[in-house]
């Protein structure tokens, strides 16, 4: 039994949208991003009381990185893992983990829009500091993309894998922040990855969104 705690709009999109590419049986129990995470009974499951936490056969999983490496080890036939010894096992470690660089940034910033609800809380310096650092990310993404390697379309040369999953679901949230137009490697990559079914199937309905906008721009410009 695999059992996902999940938010939506938030890191545990990626493991949602990996199990659906993984095509396994899965429950999904949606939670409201409100203090019922720091509840004794889900701080069980994740110590810190943060999404998401895996059940899986009695056991537990709460850092959703963690989780992808797993998952994509406990179901290698579906060629969404790298194993010790693949030529792009490096860089499919390297850029997995990247997701998290993205989201951290992206994390700040939806803490400063969204959360601090008056604006003498928040920070313009903040907020236009860790815009310009998702912009770098966006660079870096787009270097890779550019690269002049046969079969570029994803991170891998080996193809569509998860690094795609998660650095392209801190991407999505990343854009309510800073845009992707100016990137067009990065742009048409992206665009790629949406088109995927399993990535249609994690995204949430309009009622259950945590960004009320489609993008937040830097306060002040």
């Amino acid at each position: 039994m695999i059992r996902l705690h999940h938010v939506p709009e938030s890191r545990s999109m990626r493991v949602l949208w990996l199990l659906y590419e993984l095509g396994v049986d899965f429950d999904v129990v949606e939670r409201p991003f409100d203090k019922s995470l720091r509840g004794a009974e889900y701080l069980l499951l994740s110590p810190a009381g943060r999404v998401p936490a895996l059940e899986i056969e009695g056991e537990r999983m709460f850092e959703s990185l963690a989780m992808m490496e797993y998952l994509c080890e406990r179901f290698p036939e579906a060629g969404l893992g790298r194993a010790p010894g693949s030529p792009d096992r490096m860089g499919w470690l390297s850029w997995l983990h990247f997701a998290e660089t993205v989201s951290q940034h992206t994390a700040s910033l939806t803490q400063q829009h969204i959360m601090l609800r008056e604006d003498h809380m928040r920070s313009p310096i903040v907020m236009q500091l860790e815009a310009k650092r998702i912009e770098k990310c966006y660079g870096a993404i787009e270097a890779r993309l550019s690269t002049p390697i046969e079969n570029r379309d994803h991170l891998l040369t080996s193809g569509f894998s998860a690094c795609d999953i998660a650095v392209g679901q801190a991407v999505y949230m990343a854009r309510h922040f800073a845009a992707i137009e100016g990137f067009p490697e990065l742009s048409a990559w992206y665009e790629r990855i949406c088109e995927r079914e399993a990535f249609a199937k994690s995204l949430t309905d309009e009622g259950g969104r945590l960004y009320a906008q489609d993008f937040y721009p830097a306060w002040p410009s």
